[in-house]
Parts: C-alpha cells; structure tokens; sequence
C-alpha cells in the first residue's frame, strides 16, 4: 500500500506571516517600542533612553547607506567602551553592513592588515587611538574613510585623522530611518580576528541567528532579570562583547560604559548604577579582589559576573564569595561567538567545603542552551573519549552559535569544521558527570589577560635576533594575568645576549602583551629529528598551573 502524504508538509510554506530572518536589531526596535524612556547607556555624564539609542543607531545606518554602504561591505571600529562602540553594533548592520570590531591593544600592522583583509570601507576610530590608526593608515593598500569619536570622558588629546567626527556623520542620517530587514539571518553581521597559530590572524565571520541566538542565551545561561544593569569591564572588541551589547537590548537593561579598568571606577560605578552584572578575564577580578575593601562599601547586593580564559584560581573564586559576588566559569572561542559553555552551577554544590566548590566551578561545563553539541572527541577517529575524567581529546563544537567560516580561507574553513565539528584547538577530559574540562591547548595559544597570543608569532620575532639559534614559547603562570608568555632561547655559538635585551628586541616588532615577561636561556630539548619538545619546556615553565588549577 502506497504510503499517505505527509499532511503537515501540504501547503505549509513559509510567509511573511509565520517567517522572519531572525536578527538581532529586532530586539533595540521592541525595546525601544516597549521602553522608550527607560535608559539604555550611561557615560559619564551621558544618559541616553532607548528611544535616543535607536534614533542614534538609525542616524548612523541611514548615513552609512547614504554613502553606498549596503550588504558585502565592511565597517571598522577602533573604539572603546563607549556608546559609539554600543550604536556600531547595530547601526553598522542596520544597513545591511559587516561590523568589523578592532582590538585597540594591537599594534599598527596587525591593523593594518585586517583593514586590508577585510576590505573596510569605513573605519570610525576614537582619538585615543589615533598613533596607532595613523600609522596603520600609512601601511594599507586602499585607506578607507575615516570617522574621528571624541569622547569626553577622555581626558588626553589625540590627533584628527578623519574626514568629520562621529556627530557630525550621525547629523547626516535620518532618526526615523526605514532600515531593511536582513533578507537572510545567514547573512554576515560581524568579522572578528583571532589570533592562530600562524602569523596573520584568521577572520571570524558571525551571521545573524547566531547573533540573534547568544544573545538570548546569555540571558537563558546566567539567569539575568529583565532589566538588568551591566558594567562594560569586557571590552567590546572581545568578539563584539560575547554578544552582550545585543543581549542587552534584549534584556532592556542599562549598558554602563567603562573605558579602562580600575579599581576604584569600577566599585564606584557598581554602586551609583547598582550594576548587577559584569563579565571580564580572570585579571579583571583579581584587580577587583585586591583593591581596599573601603573601595567596595555600600555594595550590600549580589553582582553576578562571568570569567573566561584559564579556569579561576582558588583565590579568585574565594575572594569573590567574600566580597558577596557571585561568579560563573564559561568557555568559548571567537569562533564560537564567545562563550559556548558554562559551568552550570548545581545547588547541592552550595553544601560542600570550599576546596571541593572550587574545583567543580572551575571546570568548562556544559554546552549552552542555544549551542546544538559540545563533545570531547579523538580528533583522528572522531570517536567521544569515554567519561572517565582521564582520556584526553579534543573539544569540538556544532550548532547556530558556531562561526560561518573564516573570511576569504576556504582551507582553514574545511579544515576547522572537518568530521562535521568545529575543532576548537583545545584538549580536554569529559568528567563522569558529563562537564568537560581543559587539560592543554593543542594551538599553543597563550592567553593573558583575557588576550590570544600565539607562540609562533613571537617565536618569529625571536629568530629574527642575531645571536638566536632556536626559540620556543610557551605559557607561563602568572598571578595577575593568568598567562604570560616565556621564552626559551637557545644561543648561536659564540654570542651572547641577555634577557633584557631580547625582550627589548621583542618590544620593537610586538604588542607589549605579546612580549615575553621571562626568557631562560639554554639548549632546547629537541625529538631525533630536531623537532622542539615543547611539552618538556611547559613542564619547566610550570604552564600546567595556568590550566589545571
């Protein structure tokens, strides 16, 4: 007997009517539409409301779309925590853009380079950064139009090295601009670079849903009450802010704007705003932990705050549960959106002696509600390693919250999606209770203080010194920035060099958190065929302390 039609599949098409790309400039629109004078961003002595949020936003995607901007073309931030950042996130894609969000820690080439790769036709960058943009403009082959921001709040003078300032583009745009609607949620709504483990940075490339969906599922994963309020510790470069700037506007929160981290901003922020959540690397606590407690009076609530990077130290996690703060571990990669796991805390956890808490919520956890798989695989076999918390493999990633792709590297592409996983680089254990947790990072990335660095860059720079015969790099514990790179270096015959002087070397071709805080010199234990036996020089350098602690 033939088998009967399918009767849901009949006529059952999408249409306007039960289909929308999904988007995340449709939450500013239904905040704006629902809580109009509610405020969104606070600077200084800025307020804005989400009304004067998305007029801005708007203003900026109708003056972009008024210069020919559209779907395929790419707009460069170089800015900090500050409203001009938060309005990029959507006003940027509003017109159909790519928002290309740069690390203002780089150095002039590495700019440079990803203005070129990403073919930015627009660059907005705040004056504080101007030495850095101004030589980076000096090295690219097409210089795209530039966008100065002053910003009050910063107190020191940079030069002008753009057409007209912020404003004055955003007095060009139409507050009430009809913008369209991303005719695909596949589209592209940001390009982000992560360091790898070659010398040119890869570019992430984001797409709507999964913009659309992290930014919900930071609300589903921390718990966070409508209206939330939240401190920008996290600079939203960081693969734009682990979304949280759309997340924000979802939540209807107040974003609180922060241009560097210190101490006694920070509280003073917490308690005028009653600021109830914040996120930021390990160091962004530590700082906050080791301030005088006079800083922290008045602060009698509970603030919620995120940490990545290398799992907090015992220190951390305690002196948080002094301070009355309450702190979730999560994990992720730029090609995840930001964070993708999270050490989903157990109630039960609360009942057992500090030692034991510490060692369970310093774990990577367990996949986010809006990110389909999370597995610990063989990255040959692709086989799941068994949940014994000893065998090691790969982490791997699937789902909406996973990259498109890496912009114009088909190969990397292929390569990181291989077996129909994203191969995240990083090696770890499935513990019987099915959290995962980090044992060594197979792309010798270091990561201090919250920033990627590869070790084979600065192992370039490193034999490009004369007197280097060999270098090799590795992660190094340190109490204040998690990892800090340190490096051994074998000398040619007949020279000599000091550590002073290679790190001053290094200083002159790198970003100074690339360079190395220690060298130790000395012959590098290599295999038969002279392959460096890095794993010998970790255990030297004790990097397993800034993993497994």
């Amino acid at each position: 007997m033939r088998a009967a039609a399918n009767p849901y599949q009949q006529d059952l098409d999408k249409n306007p009517a039960n289909y929308a790309p999904l988007t995340p400039l449709s939450f500013l629109e239904r905040t704006a539409y629902a809580y109009p004078e509610r405020v969104s961003v606070v600077h200084g002595a800025r307020r804005y409301t989400w009304r004067e949020t998305y007029a801005r936003c708007r203003r900026l995607a109708s003056a972009l779309a008024q210069r020919g901007l559209g779907p395929g073309d790419t707009v460069a931030a170089m800015l900090a925590n500050t409203p001009e950042m938060y309005e990029c996130a959507f006003g940027v894609p509003m017109c159909g853009s790519v928002l290309n969000t740069l690390n203002t820690r780089l150095d002039a080439e590495a700019i440079a380079f990803m203005l070129d790769h990403g073919e930015a036709r627009v660059l907005i960058t705040d004056r504080e950064f101007a030495p850095t943009i101004g030589k980076a403009l000096t090295l690219t082959k097409g210089r795209p139009a530039v966008i100065d921001v002053d910003d009050p709040a910063y107190a020191g003078s940079g030069e002008r090295l753009g057409e007209k300032d912020y404003e004055a583009l955003l007095a060009e745009g139409n507050p009430e601009w009809d913008w369209p609607w991303p005719a695909d949620e596949w589209h592209a709504i940001a390009l982000n670079y992560t360091s790898g483990t070659t010398g040119n940075p890869k570019g992430v490339v984001y797409h709507h849903r999964g913009a659309y969906l992290n930014g919900v599922g930071n609300i589903l994963c921390w718990g966070m009450p409508q209206h939330s309020v939240y401190l920008w510790t996290l600079p939203m470069f960081h693969c734009n802010g682990w979304c949280f700037p759309w997340t924000m506007a979802a939540n209807a929160g107040t974003n609180v704007c922060l241009r560097k981290v210190d101490a006694g901003v920070i509280f003073g922020l917490i308690r005028e705003h009653r600021v109830t959540h914040y996120c930021g690397a390990p160091i962004v606590h530590q700082t906050l932990i080791n301030a005088p407690a006079a800083l922290r009076h008045g602060i009698d609530w509970t603030v919620n705050c995120l940490v990545a990077g290398a799992a907090p130290p015992a220190a951390i996690i305690e002196g948080m549960e002094r301070m009355g703060f309450s702190l979730t571990h999560v994990y992720g990669l730029t090609e995840t959106y930001g964070p993708a796991t999270v050490c989903a805390k157990q109630p039960e956890w609360d009942r057992l002696p500090l030692a034991e808490r510490v060692q369970l919520n310093g774990r990577q956890g367990v996949r986010y509600h809006v990110e389909e798989g999370l597995t610990v695989m063989d990255s040959t076999t692709m086989v799941p390693v068994p949940a014994d918390g000893e065998t090691m493999g790969e982490i791997m990633f699937r789902g909406n919250i996973t990259m498109k792709g890496y912009l114009k590297n088909p190969k990397a592409t292929e390569e990181a999606f291989r077996g129909g996983w994203f191969h995240s680089g990083d090696l770890a254990v499935m513990q019987p209770d099915g959290y995962v947790k980090i044992k060594d990072r197979s792309k010798d990335i270091i990561i201090s203080g919250g920033e990627n660095i590869s070790s084979i860059e600065v192992e370039d720079v490193l034999y490009r010194h004369p007197a280097v015969m060999a270098a090799a790099v590795v992660a190094m514990p340190d109490a204040k920035w998690g990892e800090t790179p340190c490096a051994f270096v074998e000398l040619k015959a007949g020279t000599s060099a000091t550590p002073a002087e290679i790190i001053e070397h290094c200083r002159a071709s790198l970003a100074r958190f690339k360079t190395p805080r220690a060298v130790v010199f000395g012959e590098l234990p290599k295999t038969s065929t002279g392959k460096i036996q890095k794993f010998l020089l970790r255990e030297k350098a004790k990097s397993a302390a800034a993993i497994d602690t």
